[in-house]
């Protein structure tokens, strides 16, 4: 099953499951979304549940932040998290420190969801990578997932969530299939938010990574095995809140630390796994410092062999190990 099928499934599902729920965004109806994401669910739930917006991102965040504080629960997909700037505004002055402000007694159970970080081609306005920036504020919860199950899950597990969660997905992640068990076929599967989870289980070193880069870690791993280095790889799944316990649980058992992302390095991801990791009980289990391999810090260039150097590859994940490692 494509990422993308997944997606669609769990839209699908939520939509059939609570009449709250409703779509809005740019080209999401009647063309079936810029993405394909929604395809088919205009035809099958009207405009009154899937709804195309103008070409402005502030104001249909504002619309859906207010249905949501409504009672509503919109479901506000950005054509592209670059363009989620335009609404910021909304997301974190709006949504995120609402239930806060009103001491818990107004929800704003939205979810704004759309592709984030790297595609390719298409330069600096559009390839940039949110998850440090959303995962910076209180009041939001973030996740990003990889595979199938992870799409589905989490989409599943944030439409239901009281809170704004802030989904980033990968255009490049879109196409491609995935497994997907029985269980996670099923209507009422859902992925908990704020847990990670250990795609390989390994014994020399632990890959932390979110999105894209978590099949780039286990491709590392398969070839990092061959020269007997058993790679730990784990996917984030969520970025805030954070699952540091399981990547601390996996430091202790095997004393090294790489954390990849395809964002910027400065205030980052692996940054503050970084952080987390050195003011924690792990900190001891530590035998080398922990390496982040992260994107180039420049806006992302257009050219694609500046593209490639730009966003980590397999093999910066390797050399980080072996110099983690030592080897």
């Amino acid at each position: 099953v494509t990422v993308r099928d997944a997606l669609n499934q769990a839209l699908d599902e939520e939509l059939e499951r609570d009449e709250r729920v409703f779509l809005l965004g740019e080209e999401v109806a009647q063309y079936d979304g810029a993405y394909k994401i929604s395809r088919g669910l205009w035809k099958k739930y009207g405009d009154k549940r899937v709804i195309d917006t103008p070409i402005s991102e502030m104001g249909f965040a504002g619309i859906a932040v207010g249905a949501a504080m409504a009672g509503l629960r919109p479901v506000c997909e950005f054509m592209t998290f670059n363009f989620s700037m335009q609404a910021i505004d909304q997301v974190i002055n709006s949504a995120a420190k609402t239930c806060y402000m009103s001491a818990g007694s107004i929800a704003v159970p939205i979810v704004f969801r759309g592709p984030n970080g790297a595609s390719a081609g298409v330069a600096a306005q559009h390839s940039q990578c949110f998850a440090a920036w959303y995962g910076h504020c209180p009041g939001l919860k973030v996740v990003s997932p990889w595979s199938s199950e992870d799409a589905k899950g989490l989409l599943k597990a944030s439409i239901r969530d009281d809170n704004p969660v802030v989904m980033l997905e990968s255009e490049l992640l879109y196409g491609v299939p995935f497994e997907m068990s029985e269980q996670a076929q099923s209507k009422e599967f859902v992925v908990p938010i704020g847990k990670a989870k250990i795609e390989k289980q390994g014994t020399h070193v632990t890959l932390v990574a979110h999105s894209r880069p978590v099949g780039h870690c286990l491709e590392a791993a398969a070839v990092l095995s061959k020269e007997g280095v058993e790679c730990e790889v784990i996917n984030l799944r969520t970025i805030r809140p954070m699952d540091i316990e399981t990547v601390e649980a996996s430091v202790v058992k095997t004393n090294h630390l790489v954390t990849v992302e395809g964002g910027w390095p400065q205030f980052g991801v692996g940054a503050e796994i970084c952080a987390r990791i050195m003011e924690g009980p792990a900190f001891n289990y530590l035998d080398a410092p922990a390496v982040r391999v992260t994107g180039a810090d420049v806006p992302m260039p257009y050219a694609k062999i500046l593209e490639d150097n730009s966003i980590p590859q397999v093999k910066d994940i390797v050399f980080a190990v072996k110099k983690t490692l030592n080897i």
